[in-house]
């Protein structure tokens, strides 16, 4: 049933097939983002409580939806290397961690500095914001594991184990504002029936977020392609590609 994926486990077939596809999801990223920005910084309207200070929510929410995006791909791919023992899966998973990092580290830079004129604080430890920064440390903590130990499976292994138990956060900062009293706001994109924000809002904030997965994707590639290159360098074909290039 499966067989039609057999030749795409192989790492000089994904190599190149992910260099085809990488180019195009580099322009369409930077196409939507740059339509995103200029739309959502430039012309939306202001809003009618915040001003324009409301405008970060272009780069805010994008981090904090990827920063968890992030980490959930990170978990499969880390269970996908414990229970398959498939190599390439741990590549996959440490090739994301730092690009995970970087989006909650906006995620939170961005809150910070969003909150500040708002709440009259940089920072409170209310649960949405105590979470966040519970990821941020657990892409940490991924990235340290894996270069902990001289045997790289051993890391692998033990940056995976940290992977797929860390993703119990996920859920509670989705679900902090609804559980707890926080400051954060609740819910605003996702109520469809309800939509808290206007049309003019709203459509480059979608730009802004899937524009950030299409760049988390390439990001992602790209690293990947690289994490191959150099766990497989004694290999025929990348000596071969070497040679070309």
């Amino acid at each position: 049933m499966w067989k039609w994926l057999h030749p795409y486990a192989k790492s000089e077939t994904q190599y190149h097939l992910l260099g085809k596809i990488q180019p195009f999801l580099g322009w369409l990223s930077l196409i939507m983002l740059t339509v995103a920005f200029v739309w959502g910084l430039g012309f939306a309207p202001k809003d009618y409580q915040q001003g324009d200070s409301y405008r970060i929510i272009f780069i805010h929410v994008p981090g904090a939806i990827w920063s968890m995006g992030v980490y959930g791909s990170m978990a499969v791919a880390g269970l996908v290397a414990l229970v398959w023992q498939i190599r390439q899966a741990n590549l996959a998973m440490i090739s994301m961690a730092p690009i995970g990092l970087v989006f909650a580290f906006l995620s939170l830079a961005t809150g910070a500095i969003w909150g500040k004129p708002m709440w009259g604080t940089w920072w409170v430890w209310d649960a949405r914001l105590t979470s966040a920064l519970v990821l941020f440390f657990l892409y940490i903590g991924v990235m340290a594991l894996y270069s902990a130990f001289q045997d790289k499976q051993t890391g692998a292994k033990a940056a995976a184990v940290l992977s797929v138990v860390g993703v119990i956060n996920l859920p509670i900062i989705h679900f902090s504002v609804e559980w707890w009293n926080t400051l954060h706001q609740g819910a605003t994109i996702t109520k469809f029936d309800k939509p808290s924000m206007a049309v003019e809002m709203l459509i480059p904030l979608l730009l802004a977020i899937f524009g950030s997965m299409i760049f988390m994707i390439w990001f992602s590639i790209w690293r990947y392609r690289i994490a191959l290159l150099k766990d497989e360098q004694k290999r025929p074909w990348v000596k071969a590609l070497a040679k070309v290039e």
